[in-house]
């Protein structure tokens, strides 16, 4: 459905896209990864048609980029991380509006307005202004004008920026309901969104893909790095994390040692270890000497986010609420 080869950019001296190639197959959900000024958004746009490569090729749909813009355009849906919706406008009108531009018209467009309406869960808002939504109805509205004329491709840029977790979880479950009708790219800063939403994860940085493969497969790579959740509890004395953190660090293998939370006499730590050193047995017997009792100790999965910062040089992810989702910062070159 996609293929890019050798897709090349350049911006006056910056190299912002070098060489890239890669394929996206019908009906996948693929997520596109990349760190600030990495050249996943310049990727994005010439896919879109809004900048033509340097070098290279990108076949969207049968079609190429270059050769045949507007063929390309009619097989796209576009949800940019601010929708381009029209406040002034109601919610039917503005689909009506966004499907006349695609080339709808009489009953198939109000058949197809209704439908879309239904699927992106706004059928009880259609009459009402769109400046008088909230931003999850919003981004409900964004995704509906993408899919208004059913094409081939979706591309999503941060399609859940902004959504409290319920709606999050929502517009994750309708992508997930799209694939299959559709191929589709979507790009994000949220880690853990893309190990529940994609099949196969892009990875790019420094305007090359450095990674392109299953979620699976990808973390199946970092295995070779341990990781292990300590829980330890004092036994007679207030126990002092610090310390606890300290007596680990000198454990032999071990890489790092992260605090994660402390209640009552007890306390928490995510333990890494070198490549292809295992630490589990080392860690219980430094706990055990020290006097401490071990109430927990066990592998933890290796996550998306371990794997994109090895495989993109350890560049630090920002944690957002929960803390469980990592963020990475966007802004390549315009």
């Amino acid at each position: 459905m996609i293929t890019v080869k050798s897709l090349t950019k350049r911006y006056a001296r910056t190299l912002a896209v070098d060489h890239i190639s890669f394929e996206v197959q019908k009906g996948q959900i693929v997520g596109f990864l990349g760190p600030n000024g990495a050249g996943k958004t310049t990727t994005m746009r010439i896919l879109t048609c809004f900048l033509p490569p340097s070098e290279g090729s990108a076949n969207v749909a049968g079609f190429d980029v270059l050769e045949q813009p507007m063929e390309v355009k009619r097989r796209i849906g576009y949800l940019p991380e601010s929708p381009p919706v029209y406040p002034e406008m109601e919610v039917r009108e503005y689909l009506s509006f966004v499907g006349k531009l695609k080339g709808m018209s009489g009953a198939n467009l109000a058949k197809r307005v209704s439908e879309v309406a239904e699927r992106c869960a706004i059928a009880d808002v259609q009459s009402k202004l769109i400046a008088k939504l909230s931003k999850g109805y919003r981004q409900r509205v964004g995704l509906a004008q993408a899919i208004i004329h059913n094409p081939d491709v979706l591309v999503l840029d941060e399609p859940t920026a902004g959504l409290d977790p319920k709606q999050i979880n929502e517009t994750r479950d309708l992508i997930k309901s799209l694939a299959g009708d559709h191929t589709i790219i979507l790009s994000t800063h949220i880690l853990p969104e893309v190990e529940q939403t994609c099949e196969q994860v892009i990875i790019i940085n420094q305007g090359k893909v450095v990674a392109t493969d299953t979620v699976h497969n990808l973390q199946n790579r970092a295995r070779g790095v341990e990781s292990v959740l300590v829980e330890v509890e004092g036994r007679d004395s207030a126990l002092d994390s610090k310390t606890v953190q300290q007596r680990l660090e000198k454990v032999s293998g071990v890489s790092r040692v992260v605090f994660r939370e402390a209640h009552e006499n007890r306390s928490s730590f995510e333990v890494e270890s070198l490549k292809d050193r295992f630490i589990r047995a080392d860690l219980a017997r430094a706990v055990v000497e020290a006097g401490w009792n071990l109430n927990e100790l066990h592998a933890t999965a290796v996550s998306l986010e371990k794997v994109f910062l090895q495989l993109t040089g350890g560049e630090k992810v920002a944690p957002e609420v929960p803390a469980a989702a990592a963020q990475i910062s966007e802004g390549e070159p315009q």
